[in-house]
């Protein structure tokens, strides 16, 4: 059922003696009830699982270590970098973003092996784009493999909640036969591994990364609205933070735990995680039914031939 909520409300207009409220959105939906990942793993501090990225007088770790808040401002953004890389796992961060004005500003929470393969690196993204004039964040998905960076695969989505508020729970789970974007455990995208992805289909170890930052450039309607410092700083706090997979060794040579076949022994590659359960299918057709406005693979102007993968679903 489609609810009005007062957040959401923008002014009010006098029509017929009746107070008409305006909202930026529209409708708010309730998401279906789906399996709860982030209950299955355990939570990990931030100052013993990552180390500043960048931006270090800006980040600042909170609740005795299992938080951080990460500023930007006009002398820097910020960012941190896990300790470990993975061959494949889940990712959890919860984050608050900043309210109010916050066109072109970016909050990141991502995968990614540019550092080691600078001319082929994979990344999968989760970026929260602000908006300007009050308007809602915008979540946007992406992925590369190989050094893909020519062919764009961003998917966007309107959040069914206020960001700023509250913690929410923004998750990435990578394995060997999927993709999956998560927000509060609600699958909102799947890229399966498949014959028409897999030469775009991110396979060498990442190492994850949280970050804010200035995307003035493109962010916000190809960069028509930049980020206005006089607003600054702007924070994003993460909590919630959980991190389970096949680790990388120092040394680099091949882990221990094996991606050749389906293990119900392996809590991220194994079977239960090889593909969605009902409850997120449903969790995943709600989301992108009532959630997207873009998609790579619907984008004919810009691409004059779809990548393979979008004539394959």
């Amino acid at each position: 059922m489609a609810i009005f909520h007062p957040k959401h409300f923008l002014t009010s207009l006098l029509a017929l003696g009746i107070v008409v409220e305006v909202y930026s959105r529209g409708p708010v939906y309730t998401p279906p009830d789906v399996e709860r990942l982030t209950d299955r793993f355990s939570r990990v501090s931030v100052d013993q699982s990552y180390n500043v990225f960048f931006g270090e007088s800006n980040v600042h770790v909170t609740s005795n270590g299992t938080g951080a808040d990460l500023s930007l401002d006009k002398s820097s953004g910020s960012g941190l970098v896990s300790r470990n890389r993975y061959n494949y796992g889940f990712f959890n961060a919860a984050i608050k973003l900043p309210a109010g004005f916050t066109s072109g500003v970016v909050v990141a929470y991502y995968l990614s092996n540019a550092d080691s393969y600078p001319h082929n690196h994979d990344e999968i993204d989760i970026e929260l784009l602000g908006h300007e004039k009050r308007r809602d964040w915008v979540l946007q998905t992406n992925i590369y493999g190989n050094g893909s960076v020519s062919t764009g695969r961003e998917e966007k989505f309107y959040l069914w909640f206020d960001p700023t508020q509250s913690f929410h729970d923004y998750s990435i789970l990578w394995n060997n036969h999927h993709i999956v974007f998560l927000v509060d455990n609600v699958p909102v995208r799947e890229v399966i591994h498949s014959n028409a992805i897999s030469s775009a289909y991110p396979s060498k170890p990442m190492s994850v990364y949280a970050t804010i930052w200035d995307g003035s450039e493109w962010a916000t309607h190809g960069g028509k609205y930049p980020v206005d410092y006089k607003f600054a700083p702007f924070v994003a706090s993460m909590r919630g933070i959980e991190m389970e997979g096949c680790i990388l060794n120092q040394k680099g040579v091949a882990p221990s735990c094996s991606r050749s076949r389906l293990s119900s022994l392996d809590p991220v590659d194994g079977e239960e995680f090889a593909k969605l359960s009902s409850q997120q299918i449903t969790g995943l057709d709600w989301a992108r039914r009532k959630h997207m406005f873009y998609s790579y693979c619907q984008d004919k102007s810009r691409y004059k031939v779809m990548p393979p993968e979008c004539s394959a679903k």
